[in-house]
């Protein structure tokens, strides 16, 4: 357990425009991994930057440590339309990953925001609300595996299927989102090269909040069979800068030298986004690429 004052340490970096931001993203997950009360706090305090980006990862990360603590700085950032959508999509998403049924109302009041990806976020985490007090019921499913990233996921898994099946599903427009990200995060699990082809399909799809989960689930993969897929998304100008930036954060996860070239070429892109989302990247390629022991090492670089 770190004392308050490392915490509070950490958590400054965190706050400090003046600090780079791989070094910033470094310290949020070290709060994320420290968790508790204080820890929270500092990634609240954060939600007044001028990064999309870093805000973004803000309630992605409070939603990961499913914290009901969390619920009303989340519910303040969905709530604010002055935010950019991706900061109110991600923190509909995370007031979902906490999984409290208090906030079914908001989240079904949310679920009709004029912007499409929060809408869509919203209805997606009021699913997964409602699967999760179902399954409190209801025997558990059949042929269901445990996520083996331990990440909280937006839908659970679907039972499994071949790959073939899973993604006839994947691509079906018809169906509800829902069951749609089912058979993406069951392709995941499944984690072969099929798999990786048929998620990469994906990144075709009409939904841009559908094509960033699809360039996220590729970078948890780690699959070097993805590369070529995630280069054409973040190469792809016309593409919603939303997906551009999964893309890159996928790319930097993935880690394979021909990831560096395509990362350093849009580290300077026009849209702020997809230029700090290549640099976050190029931090996580060289992680990958080192001996350091962990990513989330903030409290590392503290001064002694």
């Amino acid at each position: 357990m770190a004392s308050v004052d490392a915490v509070a340490a950490v958590g400054r970096v965190l706050v400090d425009p003046g600090c780079d931001l791989p070094r910033r993203f470094r310290a949020l997950f070290t709060l994320k991994n420290l968790g508790g009360a204080d820890a929270i706090e500092w990634i609240g305090r954060a939600f007044g930057d001028g990064s999309a980006l870093l805000k973004h990862e803000l309630a992605y990360c409070l939603g990961q440590m499913q914290d009901p603590r969390a619920i009303p700085t989340l519910t303040a950032v969905l709530r604010d339309t002055g935010q950019e959508p991706m900061v109110r999509h991600e923190a509909g998403e995370a007031l979902g990953a906490i999984g409290d049924p208090a906030v079914l109302d908001l989240l079904k009041e949310y679920s009709q925001d004029p912007v499409v990806e929060v809408a869509e976020t919203c209805q997606l985490a009021l699913r997964r609300l409602e699967w999760l007090q179902a399954s409190e019921k209801l025997p558990a499913e059949d042929g269901v595996e445990e996520n083996p990233y331990c990440s909280v996921d937006p839908a659970p898994a679907a039972a499994r299927r071949s790959v073939p099946e899973l993604r006839l599903s994947l691509l079906d427009e018809s169906l509800p989102l829902f069951e749609r990200y089912r058979a993406m995060f069951a392709l995941r699990n499944h984690g072969s090269e099929e798999a990786v082809r048929a998620l990469g399909a994906g990144l075709q799809c009409s939904s841009a909040l559908f094509r960033h989960e699809i360039a996220y689930v590729l970078g948890q993969m780690q699959h070097p069979a993805a590369v070529s897929d995630l280069c054409a998304t973040l190469e792809s100008c016309s593409e919603n800068p939303m997906v551009r930036h999964e893309a890159a954060e996928a790319l930097g996860a993935i880690g394979k030298q021909e990831c560096l070239s395509v990362l350093q070429r849009y580290q300077q892109d026009g849209e702020r986004v997809v230029k700090e989302s290549c640099q976050v990247a190029l931090d996580m390629l060289e992680y990958e690429n080192s001996q350091q022991f962990q990513y989330a090492d903030a409290l590392l670089r503290l001064p002694a």
